[in-house]
């Protein structure tokens, strides 16, 4: 997607997060494809590499969680960060945690519609994360072991999104920081499909 396709006005929807699914669509897919090309789900070995992206991720975007402007936007922020349990399912593995190579992608003076694209992404990949999960399993791990971060919230997927996409949906933001928080989804995609290329090879 071009930097001018994303500029536009978001597109008529129910919710914010369904106009930044629509524009961060192409980015989305390439993403998923990477992922399944890399066979993440054949053997332990692989999965411990799904791990590694996993884990790199959330390590950038682990400043946001601690943000009070935040917390104060978005429910249980704090309790929604899974990089410990990443960190916990690669010691499942007997696997360390990845050696970064470069600071995390954000910090916690990122700004709000930036911040916002990137915690879509994060909350977005939890409510896919079933699949992975039964995946998942037929490595015998699950959510006690080595797939603790694809464990479903307590109240259920569905309400946890649910939940989440009304706080999001009720934060002001005017046309051009609409456009800033797709530009940031965007860019938390491509960050993932940086890692994965990294890891898989």
């Amino acid at each position: 997607m071009t930097t001018a396709e994303l500029d536009r006005p978001a597109p008529r929807a129910e919710t914010r997060a369904s106009a930044l699914k629509a524009l961060t669509h192409a980015a989305h897919e390439r993403l998923d494809g990477a992922i399944m090309a890399g066979r993440p789900f054949e053997s332990r070995e692989r999965y411990g590499r799904f791990l590694a992206v996993q884990y790199l991720f959330h390590r950038d975007i682990a400043a946001l969680y601690d943000s009070p402007a935040l917390g104060a936007l978005l429910p249980d922020l704090p309790g929604r960060r899974r990089l410990s349990d990443i960190a916990d399912d690669l010691a499942d593995l007997g696997l360390p945690v990845p050696a970064p190579t470069e600071a995390p992608a954000l910090g916690a003076a990122t700004p709000l519609p930036e911040a916002l694209g990137w915690l879509y992404v994060a909350e977005g990949s939890n409510l896919g994360a079933a699949f992975l999960l039964k995946a998942a399993a037929g490595l015998g791990l699950d959510e006690r072991f080595g797939a603790r971060h694809l464990a479903a919230a307590p109240e259920g997927r569905g309400l946890h999104w649910k939940t989440f996409v009304a706080a999001l949906d009720a934060v002001p933001l005017s046309a051009e920081e609409e456009a800033r928080a797709a530009r940031g989804a965007e860019a938390a995609f491509n960050r993932v499909a940086s890692y994965v290329g990294d890891v898989f090879g």
